[in-house]
């Protein structure tokens, strides 16, 4: 995680010239400043250094991985990676229904967004459970 914790470290070095170097170059004009892109890096900034610091605290705290160490072999990554989910119907009746819930709210419609969030707690709970029954149960 180190490798990560400096790469995440550079952006958040990059962002953080930028962000003064946009302001500057945005408030020559007879507006002034930029002032939603200028936060909106500055926000960016702040975000990365969070994520750096994350991974720095957690590099300290547990044994290098082989990605880490400079004498890894490619053998010492083999074995079990995690559990990855087979297909899956679920997230695009997710999708459907979030898109029925904001087109709803878009055009007024509030008996849509209602039918929307009703269809969505089923989705919800289709994706949430799917382990639990049918083919792909545990």
């Amino acid at each position: 995680m180190k490798v990560e914790a400096k790469i995440f470290g550079a952006c958040t070095v990059f962002f953080g010239l930028v962000a003064p170097a946009y302001w500057f170059v945005t408030s020559a004009g007879e507006h002034g400043g930029d002032w939603t892109g200028t936060s909106a890096l500055t926000m960016t900034a702040l975000l990365t250094l969070m994520v750096t610091f994350y991974l720095g605290f957690h590099a300290q705290k547990m044994e290098p991985r082989p990605e880490d160490r400079l004498d890894a072999e490619i053998a010492d990554g083999a074995g079990e990676l995690g559990f990855f989910p087979p297909y899956s119907w679920w997230p695009l009746w997710a999708a459907l229904t979030l898109g029925t819930i904001v087109y709803g709210l878009a055009i007024a419609a509030w008996w849509l967004a209602i039918i929307g969030v009703a269809l969505g707690a089923v989705a919800t709970c289709g994706l949430v459970y799917e382990f639990y029954r049918g083919e792909h149960a545990h």
